[in-house]
């Protein structure tokens, strides 16, 4: 059966370049936003600038990832490296609500003790912020942020940049304007619950793919009924549907027939698998199972083993 890697290697370098150009962009911001947040003591700006921190580890892992993924396969490793993109996603959720957990607990502290901020260059730098997580979200977009769940993690923590710059732009106008110095630790507050809220649901959905979960996006029912409207099959067993990595579903089962047609069943299944579902890696196995069972696998087949 034929597999259609070259789209996928399309999407692959296009995706590395987006993580590169991005990656480039935030890492070198990081210590602009980060000084003009010691320079105004504006703890918004601090908890952006981690925030950008934690982006740029987050590419630079995803580049990591994305590199070591395209070592080859070996004896060791027979799925070669892809794994690393979805550890790398982990890290960087659990990276995230760390880092929001210590921002929380700061700006509580500002609550009891609110400090002087310099808001004119606050606003400065927030605005500046604002614009390159613009321009670094556009360039995500340019790759697959809906099947990759590396570049989908970056595109969430840019967002959730955006998100800070704004709450930033907006804290020293209300500084600058009404000198309400409470406005900076609130909005870095904001800021800390939209990282906890991305970092939560990075590691989930890491964890569900570690734990050998059902992909996203995919109807199990679906694939099972497909399988067993094959003509001559008459039951199914051992079905199991995960993914190796984001954008790489697997799926393996054994499929009963009463007639020997081995070769056409797995080819039909195949064929299926692929055009239907989109799955190009699957394990079928076929076993004959003998007539007066027909009826009675009829009735199994919609039972898990």
């Amino acid at each position: 059966m034929a597999h259609s890697h070259s789209h996928t290697h399309h999407h692959h370098t296009k995706n590395k370049k987006a993580l590169l150009i991005s990656f480039f962009i935030i890492a070198s911001f990081v210590v602009v936003v980060f000084v003009g947040g010691l320079l105004t003591n504006s703890l918004t700006l601090l908890s952006d600038a981690g925030h950008m921190l934690s982006d740029a580890l987050s590419l630079g892992i995803g580049l990591l990832a994305f590199k070591l993924g395209e070592k080859a396969v070996n004896s060791n490793m027979t799925f070669g490296y892809k794994r690393l993109e979805i550890l790398a996603a982990l890290f960087n959720g659990l990276l995230l609500i760390g880092i929001a957990l210590v921002i929380i607990y700061e700006a509580f502290k500002r609550f009891a003790n609110p400090e002087e901020i310099s808001s004119l260059g606050m606003l400065a730098v927030a605005i500046t912020g604002a614009i390159v997580n613009i321009i670094v979200a556009f360039i995500l977009t340019r790759g697959d942020t809906s099947e990759n769940i590396n570049l989908r993690a970056a595109f969430m923590h840019v967002i959730g940049d955006l998100l800070g710059s704004v709450g930033a732009i907006i804290a020293s106008i209300l500084i600058l304007l009404f000198g309400w110095s409470i406005a900076d630790p609130l909005a870095s507050l904001l800021i800390s619950i939209i990282i906890l809220r991305n970092g939560i649901e990075i590691t989930t959905i890491s964890f569900h793919i570690l734990m050998e979960g059902i992909p996203m996006n995919m109807d199990v029912k679906k694939i099972r009924d497909a399988l067993l409207n094959i003509q001559g099959v008459v039951g199914i067993h051992d079905f199991h549907v995960w993914s190796i990595t984001s954008d790489f579903p697997t799926v393996s089962c054994h499929l009963e027939i009463v007639r020997n047609e081995h070769d056409k069943v797995i080819k039909d299944a195949l064929k299926i698998l692929h055009d239907e579902f989109h799955i190009e890696h699957a394990t079928i196995q076929v076993e004959r199972v003998s007539a007066q069972l027909e009826d009675y696998e009829h009735h199994r087949c919609n039972s898990y083993t």
